[in-house]
């Protein structure tokens, strides 16, 4: 008999971990528009470490190879991905287009760059070069950072209107040479950008509209008390790193695990917002007796100056043991941006459903961005006061559609024009002198003459003549 209740129960389980399974693996999203591309490759499909295909650039994205050329890695500089052995090189401004379906919708770029290439060109992390994407100047004098050898990866999500998505690389004056290994564009899902925020300045809290209109830059992404997740693990391919480099105090906080069922719920955050790995752990602040720690989380991100930046900090439940007992304050670089915030009361008293808060920030003459939560005065004891799970840092376009100094994708495509238009002009010119001589020595020399002087004898009647003529 307790065999049987035993094999029961043991089939029971499989199945139940069978159907959970399913339904993890059925989940995927799927962007309307989803181009890969891996630059400079010949090959039809190339598979990546995430198990993504990528398509070589001569699938007709690229507009026009006549001022590109190809690069290769050396075999004896290995890589971790195939999407690193091959780029695109240029030295005038190379084209990309890409069709877009979701009209009307913000698009995820990805940019790789890997300068892993010795032959056949200059040492690629002294090339800089500019790339400008609907009217946007994404990069501006792009040089590619040494760092620790990794790729580097430059992500952005822009509005997009036109039907077509263009991309365009354009070499700068001082290097006159660029690269890229490949490109992502990929459809947004429709909730990753929220037209309303707050805005926190100076102690004053308001909301903000029409962020649908502008453009973002992913400058830091952590999931905060959890270990990396890597795009394998995120539904829109996004790498989580942990909190080891930005946390500010480490007394007074603890990292929890949770082990059940993230409960997203419609109106809420969803799986492309945040996925699981992302809400199943967090940071916490918590009291053990009659008495509220006076301790907050804090995580300092530095930032560049002179832009507004979107925080964006996500929140999950995964901590209380009931509804209704937690309530934390949010603090934006200092100044009170969330009083008494209530994740049961946000959340339609449900535990373990996520919510995220977007505050605008302007960057000013900070270079650092710091971001706490902790205890308010509503806070209980022997109960969860402060928590937080993720916070993503963008950096909004300025005033010039530009992320990078106060210049317009407009002003660097001009630039480059006036730049060699200035040299094609002479070029010209004296080609044109070289093709004249070149005929009047021809026609000479074969008896012709081009001219003759007038002569002087010419009666008025003629001259009158042959001028009709």
């Amino acid at each position: 008999m307790g065999t049987g209740v035993y094999s029961i129960s043991f089939t029971f389980s499989l199945f139940i971990f069978s159907i959970s399974l399913v339904c993890t693996t059925v989940y995927t999203f799927s962007p309307i528009d989803h181009y890969l591309v891996n630059c400079g490759s010949s090959a039809t499909e190339t598979l990546d470490p995430d198990h993504r295909v990528f398509t070589g650039d001569d699938s007709g994205f690229l507009i026009s190879t006549r001022s590109t050329h190809l690069l290769k890695a050396e075999s004896h500089l290995d890589s971790s991905s195939p999407l690193y052995q091959t780029a695109r090189a240029f030295n005038r401004p190379a084209h990309y287009a890409f069709p877009i379906s979701d009209r009307g919708t913000h698009h995820l770029v990805r940019l790789h760059f890997h300068p892993r290439f010795t032959n056949g060109c200059c040492n690629c992390f002294e090339v800089e070069f500019h790339v400008v994407a609907n009217g946007f100047l994404l990069l501006n004098n792009f040089r590619v950072p040494k760092g620790d050898g990794l790729p580097t990866i430059k992500e952005f999500v822009i509005p997009d209107d036109l039907g077509k998505l263009d991309i365009m690389f354009i070499p700068s004056e001082n290097s006159k040479f660029g690269f890229v290994n490949a490109i992502e564009v990929i459809s947004a899902p429709k909730d990753l950008i929220a037209d309303v925020a707050r805005y926190v300045d100076s102690g004053k809290v308001e909301w903000i509209h029409g962020l649908l209109r502008n453009g973002f830059e992913t400058v830091h992404r952590v999931n905060v008390g959890g270990f990396k997740v890597t795009p394998f693990n995120d539904s829109l391919w996004r790498t989580w790193v942990t909190d080891d480099k930005y946390l500010q105090v480490r007394d007074g906080s603890e990292k929890i695990h949770f082990g059940g069922r993230i409960h997203y719920q419609i109106g809420g955050a969803s799986r492309e917002v945040g996925p699981d790995n992302v809400y199943n752990t967090a940071r916490i602040i918590k009291s053990s007796d009659d008495s509220i720690p006076n301790a907050n989380i804090t995580l300092a991100f530095e930032v560049e100056k002179g832009y507004r930046y979107m925080v964006r900090m996500h929140f999950c439940d995964i901590a209380s043991v009931s509804s209704g007992m937690i309530y934390f304050n949010v603090y934006v670089n200092g100044n009170l941006a969330y009083e008494n915030l209530d994740l049961s009361y946000v959340t339609n008293r449900l535990l373990a459903s996520p919510f995220y808060a977007d505050f605008v920030v302007d960057g000013g003459g900070l270079g650092n961005l710091v971001v706490s939560v902790g205890p308010s005065n509503t806070s209980l004891p022997h109960a969860v006061d402060g928590l937080v799970n993720g916070i993503e840092v963008w950096k909004m376009n300025n005033s010039m559609g530009s992320f990078g100094e106060e210049v317009s994708a407009e002003y660097v495509w001009r630039s480059w024009r006036r730049g060699h238009t200035g040299f094609l002009i002479p070029l010209a010119a004296a080609v044109f002198l070289l093709l004249t001589a070149s005929v009047f020595m021809l026609r000479t020399k074969n008896g012709y003459v081009g001219w003759s002087r007038l002569p002087v004898d010419v009666s008025e009647t003629n001259l009158k003549f042959t001028n009709q003529f």
